[in-house]
């Protein structure tokens, strides 16, 4: 970090809930500096909806949005008084009612109860078990599916799916193509003055996530938020507060995450798989050097949209170092079997415009055979390529403060280890690094925010759940016996950690007035078999395969006879039927025929067993309309499938494979999850409050929770209740449930 961004840095050092006048002098001055540094770096955004690599970026704005957002930052300046006296009146009538002076949230993806429970018990986790005791703690519903997308937006708008339209993090088209679920990004036209300057050609960025976020409401009527890295708010709100994005935030290339594989034997190789993963690519020997480049998205200043290239050279190290990479004017020191830190990259389009961004390496070995990992190349936030926060410089301010950080909405780079690029050990120092980063933001926020609310979530217990389940499972089918012992304790390590985190919170906020809630959006189960969707329905005459083909082999729905296929899987929880008028080759009547399908389907699927180990692997599929109601319902699966524990969908099926079994082992490192019946992965609610309430807690009820501790009443729109509810009887630190509460339904 250079001399004069810490300079920067210590004027934006603010109490962001209570502006003063320097303060928003300093971020205004701070903006047009960011702009005038940056007016080699265009915004971009992405030409297809993130699905396979390569998705690529558009330029836009070009020297007018420049000069147009520093017009903007000095007219921030003049209208600062007018500002100011507003926003105290507001304040003071937002916080009037208020029970509490600032509520924190702090969200643990994918805390699983059972084990939080017993170890609680076993007194290993003492910050969590203190909340319970003096405060209260209960199961937390959770929603049909239990996804992380979906899950996160009940919080967010206290609502069932049918009303925030989110329902798996891919959806289907009329064409059948997969497109994100959560946002569209289109480009638009760019021109260019006198044939030579690029203008225009701004992207088109719809979030599809609907109803509005509480925090929205809470601005509305005066009350700041700090709202960092919950899922589903990319791209960002617009809200009186800050926030910054997470889930669906594209790396430079456009896509979720793409890393690159450098090795010296092999072949160039795709290594992703339904549009996640990376690439390999082989490296070449000039005398003791390895010569290869750095792949950015296609130049969009160019005819032939050719592939943006950075060459870089990987030379012997000295003093210590085992190699020195040579990239972009960086001289970067590597280490064997460690991570550098972030390394700035620039990406040249032309007439002195640069997209910058970031990632960092990881050296497996410099001698024969070579083999280096280079993370996604991911939106620089110092010089954000894409609108990342809001407001737009606070991405900016907290690089200033804290240095580079990830950016990717799913920065954990899973995809790596699945495919043993990265080992164990990488992936885990790889997954605490950015929860360091995370803690960092997060306890900046609370000292900034002193009134109003705090959100944080926490992405590491997911991932490293997903990931490590194969150690803590001694049935699981993907690890022997003789490695389980290697990485056994992997999860309950990570247990004890976020429980410090909890005693870290405890320690700053628990005392000063501040309401403070532990959550998770779900829990977490192991996945040890597959249930192939698209092979059952093939096999009982849903669906039809193209002519001569016994399996569907190539993603998304390619291999399929539309004119012979009644219904088709596609994402981690539905089925669809494939009806006239709304699919683009549709064959089943709309109205009874549909609904006839629907239940014969339904009735089929709940209570299906594995033959191999006669378990059920389906505990229900249910219609769309039995648990989603609202406006957005038609644009749900028709079914959704709720398996039983142990069971998923299958990676084929997800993708729009068929293979030649319907069930099959899961051998990857991807080893537990949370796609089952709600029922079975309920999340977590500790709270410093005795919560009263008159029935299991869901997640739905955050969010009219949040707004009854500011004395907002709730809009109408929620589906969710108060957990302060009058008439609700105060209760003990209840002890922890043996039964789950019922799953989020349209009844909620």
């Amino acid at each position: 970090m250079t001399t004069r961004h810490k300079t920067w840095s210590q004027r934006l050092e603010i109490r962001i809930r209570r502006p003063r006048a320097a303060a928003w002098l300093a971020l205004a001055c701070c903006a047009a500096h960011l702009l005038l540094n940056a007016a080699d770096a265009p915004r971009a955004a992405v030409t297809q909806a993130y699905i396979g690599p390569g998705a690529g970026i558009a330029l836009i704005g070009g020297v007018f949005a420049i000069f147009a957002a520093i017009a903007s930052a000095f007219a921030l300046i003049l209208i600062y008084p007018f500002r100011l006296v507003w926003r105290l009146l507001r304040g003071r009538k937002g916080l009037k009612h208020a029970k509490v002076k600032r509520m924190v949230v702090v969200g643990l993806d994918g805390l699983e109860p059972s084990l939080a429970e017993e170890m609680i018990e076993r007194g290993e986790l003492p910050n969590l078990r203190k909340l319970r005791d003096t405060g209260s703690y209960q199961r937390l519903g959770t929603t049909w599916p239990p996804l992380s997308p979906v899950a996160w937006s009940s919080f967010t708008t206290g609502t069932n799916p049918g009303k925030h339209n989110i329902y798996d993090f891919i959806d289907r088209t009329p064409q059948y193509a997969p497109t994100m679920s959560s946002v569209r990004i289109r480009p638009t036209r760019t021109r260019r003055l006198l044939g030579v300057i690029p203008w225009g050609g701004g992207p088109e960025i719809a979030g599809l996530r609907k109803s509005k976020p509480f925090w929205t409401v809470l601005g509305e009527h005066g009350v700041f938020s700090t709202v960092l890295r919950v899922p589903i708010t990319y791209p960002p709100d617009k809200f009186k507060g800050a926030q910054l994005s997470a889930m669906c935030v594209p790396d430079l290339r456009g896509t979720l995450g793409t890393f690159t594989f450098y090795a010296e034997e092999g072949r160039d190789e795709d290594l992703s798989e339904g549009g996640e993963g990376g690439d390999r690519i082989i490296v070449q020997r000039h005398g003791h050097n390895v010569v290869s480049y750095l792949r950015g998205p296609s130049n969009p200043q160019s005819e032939e949209r050719e592939e943006l290239r950075i060459p870089f050279t990987v030379r012997p190290g000295r003093n210590g170092t085992d190699a020195t990479l040579h990239v972009g004017g960086e001289i970067v020191p590597l280490s064997r079997s460690r991570f550098t830190d972030f390394t700035p990259v620039r990406f040249k389009l032309g007439l002195g415009k640069s997209l910058h961004g970031v990632c960092r390496f990881y050296l497996k070995r410099f001698e024969r055979p070579f083999e280096l990992y280079c993370s996604p190349i991911q939106i620089d936030p110092a010089r954000p390529a894409l609108p990342i926060s809001h407001p737009s410089v606070y991405a900016a301010y907290l690089a200033a403060n804290q240095g580079t950080y990830a950016t990717l909405g799913l920065a954990e780079d899973t995809g790596a280890l699945d495919r043993r690029v990265l080992d164990e050990d990488a992936f885990l120092t790889h997954a605490y690094d950015i929860h360091a980063e995370r803690e960092q933001m997060f306890f900046d926020a609370l000292d900034k925010t002193r009134r109003g609310v705090v959100v944080c979530v926490f992405d590491g217990p997911d991932r490293i759940q997903h990931m490590f389940w194969r150690f803590h499972d001694e049935q699981h089918p993907a690890v022997t016996p003789d490695r389980r012992a290697s990485h056994r304790d992997v999860i309950r390590d990570m247990y004890r950690r976020m429980d410090a985190l909890v005693g870290r919170v405890l320690a700053k906020a628990g005392g000063d007035g501040s309401a403070l809630f532990v959550m998770s959006d779900h829990g977490f189960k192991t996945f040890r078999r597959g249930v192939d969707l698209n092979a059952w329905l093939r096999d009982n005459g849903y669906l039809a395969l193209k002519e001569g083909k016994r399996t569907a082999e190539r993603s998304w729905l390619k291999d399929i006879d539309w004119s012979r296929t009644r219904a088709y899987a596609l994402g981690l929880a539905g089925i669809f039927v494939n009806q006239k008028g709304r699919e683009g080759q549709g064959i089943v009547a709309p109205g009874d025929d549909t609904k006839s399908l629907v239940r014969e389907l339904c009735q089929k699927l709940t209570g299906l067993r594995d033959p191999q180990t006669e378990q059920v692997a389906i505990k229900e599929a249910v219609p769309r309309g039995a648990v989603y109601k609202g406006p957005y319902v038609e644009n749900a699966p028709d079914i959704v499938v709720g398996y039983n524990e142990g069971y998923r969908v299958s990676w084929d099926a997800a993708v729009g494979k068929a293979a030649e079994s319907v069930f099959s082992d899961n051998l990857k490192a991807w080893s537990g999850d949370h796609c089952v019946h709600p029922a079975i992965v309920p999340g977590v609610l500790f709270s410093n409050l005795k919560l009263g309430t008159t029935r299991g807690a869901s997640i739905i009820d955050l969010a009219p929770t949040t707004l009854d501790l500011f004395g907002i009443e709730k809009p109408r729109y929620m589906d969710g209740k108060s957990l302060l509810a009058p008439g609700a009887p105060a209760q003990p630190p209840p002890k922890a449930p043996r039964e789950a509460p019922e799953p989020v339904t349209a009844s909620a």
